[in-house]
């Protein structure tokens, strides 16, 4: 192989070369000094050569923090429930819509206008929305003869109150990528088993579902991925609160960080997090795909 065509192979990678830097100073830098970090105690304001090296204590410290449990657990509720409630709804418009409805271009631009809007201001709505006395849906009730509830400041409605709102903001994004799943579905498929007498059920179950699988897979991931790393929604509609019945494991982490100004014991914290995200992910991907992972992997 002589020296021109050498050249000629490397010449993408030279185009991509810059993109790639970039991209991986901007996405292992901040991962690797936040591994860093956590083996210190450091607070913001005071000098870096002020910092004392802790080892292990901070990660030790996650296991016996009862508000750190607190935290995990309700970010395993909201995740579990807004993910799962999603991609149900998502998938259900999807093979609706599939099916060819009168107007679906305007339907899909109206109904992915939630997923546009920036979780600061969906964050506002839905917090004015579940206001005790002007709110939108405590009107409902009470012109249906229904007491008014205590939305956010309630234990027990808070968190499904949030749900809701995060379903109605990202069912969109599960509906896009699974409808455009189904549209990319050879028609050649379908029509066969048509003839072959498979009816419209047996068709999304044996067919579509498995054909689907790749794109369900890709949906989950990004989904779970986000909800584990939500903050701006809570962050404006509760902060966590009443007590810590909505505080999630990333508000607990900002808390940490900036109120408590214990950045070592937050990144620390903010590494376990990814380890678990990285752990829920392996997982889903040896259940979607477990040859394909296993090869990977290797």
């Amino acid at each position: 192989m002589n020296l021109k065509t050498r050249l000629n192979q490397l010449t993408p990678y030279f185009f991509i070369a810059p993109a790639v830097l970039i991209m991986g100073t901007a996405c292992f830098y901040p991962v690797l000094h936040s591994m860093r970090l956590s083996f210190f105690d450091w607070s913001l304001g005071t000098p870096w050569l002020s910092r004392e090296f802790l080892g292990l204590d901070n990660y030790v410290r996650i296991f016996t923090d009862p508000s750190v449990y607190t935290s995990l657990q309700v970010t395993l509720m909201f995740a579990g429930a807004v993910v799962a409630a999603e991609l149900i709804l998502g998938m259900a418009l999807a093979f609706l819509v599939e099916r060819g409805l009168r107007g679906l271009a305007v339907f899909r631009t109206i109904f992915i206008l939630p997923m546009m809007i920036a979780p600061v201001v969906v964050g506002l709505i839905w917090r004015y929305l579940y206001d005790t006395r002007f709110g939108l849906i405590n009107y409902f009730l009470r012109q249906i003869g229904l007491e008014p509830q205590l939305w956010l400041a309630s234990p027990d409605l808070a968190l499904p109150g949030i749900i809701i709102a995060d379903i109605w903001q990202w069912t969109p994004f599960i509906f896009i990528i699974i409808l455009a799943g189904l549209q990319s579905l050879p028609a050649s498929t379908m029509d066969a088993a048509r003839v072959d007498g498979c009816r419209q059920w047996q068709i999304i179950w044996y067919i579509k579902l498995p054909l689907l699988l790749p794109v369900i897979t890709v949906a989950l991931l990004l989904r779970l991925i986000d909800a584990f790393r939500v903050l701006e929604v809570i962050f404006i509609m509760t902060f966590g609160g009443p007590g810590l019945t909505t505080e999630v494991l990333s508000l607990h982490i900002y808390k940490t960080a900036f109120l408590s100004q214990r950045l070592g014991m937050a990144s620390a914290i903010a590494n376990f997090l990814l380890i678990i995200i990285l752990t829920l992910s392996v997982i889903l991907l040896f259940i979607a795909n477990p040859a394909k992972a296993a090869r990977s992997a290797r």
